[in-house]
């Protein structure tokens, strides 16, 4: 594995499971973080300690891509952080499950669907990756909300034809132009 990376694997199981499992324990060098105030004049030299992990795993692969897949699960977390922030996951609307489940549900939709067209809007960014980090780039509903959506305009009827009026923002008109003629060309 890299310099500063050892580990071993071995199958174990606690007392009070049913099944033995692949467990894969990590020791990774890593710099220690100076917390002291630090003088200009002196000389602060790089301290290095240990950081420990474990991984039970049911995956095949080595461990150095298990290691990898594990450490790129922070996209995944970000993914739950956004829906928490941007989505409201993290509201309790109503007493009852049914109505709790339609809530989450409406705002994983709208997630989904906030990526699905970016994805259709956007080329991949990447290939796969050891880490498993996403495909394409994608720009958070915050982002989106405040540049597309949050912007003040109003629906006019000028010669019977209803348009949407806005102040004059080009890099924002040729974005939604651009968007709707990709919508439209793959509807």
């Amino acid at each position: 594995m890299a310099t500063g990376l050892d580990y071993f694997e071995t199958r174990w199981k606690p007392k009070s499971w049913n099944a033995r499992y692949r467990f894969i324990f990590i020791k990774k060098q890593v710099r220690c973080q100076h917390k002291l105030p630090i003088q200009l004049d002196l000389f602060q030299p790089t301290e290095y300690g240990y950081e420990f992990k474990v991984i039970v795993t049911n995956k095949r692969m080595t461990p150095r891509k298990v290691v990898a897949f594990h450490e790129g699960r922070g996209s995944q977390e970000s993914i739950f952080a956004e829906l928490k922030t941007h989505c409201q996951m993290d509201y309790i609307p109503v007493k009852t499950r049914v109505g709790n489940q339609l809530y989450m549900f409406a705002g994983i939709v709208a997630h989904n669907l906030t990526r699905e067209l970016q994805i259709q809007l956007d080329p991949r960014a990447r290939g796969t990756t050891a880490k498993r980090a996403a495909l394409w780039c994608f720009r958070e509903i915050g982002t989106l909300r405040r540049t597309l959506i949050q912007r003040a305009g109003r629906m006019i009827r000028p010669a019977g034809k209803l348009v949407l009026s806005m102040n004059s923002n080009e890099r924002l008109e040729r974005e939604l132009r651009q968007a709707l003629a990709t919508l439209n060309a793959v509807a």
